[in-house]
């Protein structure tokens, strides 16, 4: 029987297709879910791993993803891909746009088409979805006028092209992540991305610089930090970073380490292989700070031993 893989459905969501580009997406039965929690929930019950959305490079950070992942240790991210997401306006056919007045969509995809819709049908009240695919299937079933969604999604439910593309920012690249019970990484590849998040002692002078610079300091690269509050104390965060290389890396592990000792606590979600960037940015060269960290350990043994 063919593993199965939960995500954010119903079929033509931007997930759905992020998830056909895992090599091995062949081998999966994919079930779709009405929410991010659900399609989560689902790992180790009745699915062994999820695709959902993590970021995006208009709107930033997933909040639902994030704050699950703090809520459940218990799972850890495997893998990533990037999706290049483009947005049209879909409805019945002969529909008008003088003629919407109900829009839906995910909040994220709305937020990058305010703009468009603003201009273009600003008589359009907005509607949240679940997500773009259940907004053109709401279209369909007559709940609403019209979507915002991926070409696919307008396709699957019989919805025309009112305007075939309406993000305020065209080549948004949303990235998501496939996620499974925790155990074991995924071996290292030379090409790695590890996350985590960590808190920090409230009232310590300089503790976030402190925290960075066990990154820093071992030629560990950070790609992205964000802050979420902890939502139990105002003016307390759990700051969300993802590093290049591995938790196998001797940078990494020894950036843990220092970690383990300056925060308040550190939650590891996981490395795991790095998706293809643009050309521009390239492979983070991961050999490269193992090796120059491997020559600085050397030297201090040389220096313990009298040896210089």
């Amino acid at each position: 029987m063919a593993a199965r893989m939960s995500f954010l459905g119903p079929s033509g969501t931007f997930t759905e297709q992020a998830l056909r580009t895992f090599p091995d997406a062949q081998e999966w039965e994919t079930i779709p879910a009405a929410s991010i929690s659900d399609a989560l929930d689902m790992v180790g019950e009745t699915t062994e791993a999820a695709v959902v959305p993590m970021e995006n490079s208009v709107e930033g950070a997933v909040g639902a993803t994030m704050d699950y992942l703090l809520k459940h240790p218990s799972l850890m991210i495997v893998g990533e891909a990037l999706l290049e997401v483009a947005f049209g306006l879909y409805g019945k056919p002969g529909l008008a746009q003088a003629d919407i007045a109900t829009v839906s969509t995910h909040p994220h995809a709305y937020a990058q088409c305010r703009g468009w819709l603003s201009t273009h049908v600003p008589q359009a009240r907005y509607v949240a979805a679940a997500s773009t695919a259940d907004a053109a299937r709401a279209v369909r079933d007559g709940e609403f006028d019209a979507a915002v969604c991926a070409a696919i999604a307008g396709a699957n439910y019989g919805l025309t092209a009112l305007a075939p593309s309406i993000a305020d920012n065209p080549g948004a690249v949303t990235r998501f992540v496939r996620v499974a019970k925790a155990g074991r990484p995924p071996e290292p590849t030379g090409d790695d991305v590890t996350s985590l998040a960590l808190t920090l002692p409230h009232d310590q002078s300089g503790s976030l610089q402190i925290a960075l610079t066990q990154f820093s300091v071992r030629g560990v690269n950070l790609s992205r930090i964000e802050s979420r509050p902890v939502k139990q104390q105002l003016g307390v965060y759990w700051f969300f970073l993802d590093c290049s290389g591995h938790i196998a890396d001797a940078p990494v592990a020894e950036a843990f380490a220092g970690l383990r000792r300056v925060a308040s606590e550190v939650r590891f979600f996981g490395s795991y292989p790095r998706a293809a960037r643009s050309p521009l940015n390239g492979p983070e060269n991961t050999a490269q700070v193992n090796l120059e960290h491997q020559a600085a350990i050397d030297w201090v043994a040389e220096l313990r031993s009298g040896n210089f």
